[in-house]
């Protein structure tokens, strides 16, 4: 059964485009390109009442994971230094990593789990995760758990 009011993760691509018209008004506001709401809504051609309707409900991952405790999944190459290379771009944007799991590599694959607060983090969690995945050997990069 679904509880009423809970929280889901889903990929941009799939978004309705007028949650994605909400979200780029909240950043045009929040950055001070627009100075009011009636601004927000025209530059990125949604009605005020359309606006009012999803801001309290539509927001950036990166917006709700700030201050938080992420865990990700990696399936990683068994290349030399790939792990360490990772913790440091974690450790690059100040996240605080408290947990690290590794198998042992199968098929010259291995995954890892890591868990990191992201309180003080002066990058997003979007950003970091995509350079993680842009990195030679990450096969995958995935979000399991935030709390």
């Amino acid at each position: 059964m679904v509880q009423k009011g809970g929280y889901y993760i889903i990929k941009e691509e799939i978004m309705p485009e007028i949650l994605k018209k909400t979200v780029k008004a909240k950043e045009l506001l929040r950055s001070g390109k627009a100075k009011t709401v009636n601004q927000a809504t025209e530059m990125v051609g949604m009605s005020r009442s359309a606006f009012y309707k999803y801001k309290d409900y539509i927001f950036p991952f990166y917006e709700a994971s700030m201050g938080k405790i992420v865990t990700i999944s990696l399936l990683l190459e068994h290349i030399p230094g790939i792990l360490s290379s990772i913790l440091d771009e974690i450790a690059k944007a100040h996240g605080n990593i408290l947990t690290i799991n590794q198998n042992i590599p199968i098929q010259n694959m291995a995954s890892v789990t890591i868990s990191f607060e992201t309180g003080n983090m002066n990058q997003n969690i979007e950003e970091l995760l995509e350079m993680i995945q842009n990195k030679q050997g990450v096969q995958k990069v995935d979000i399991i758990a935030q709390g």
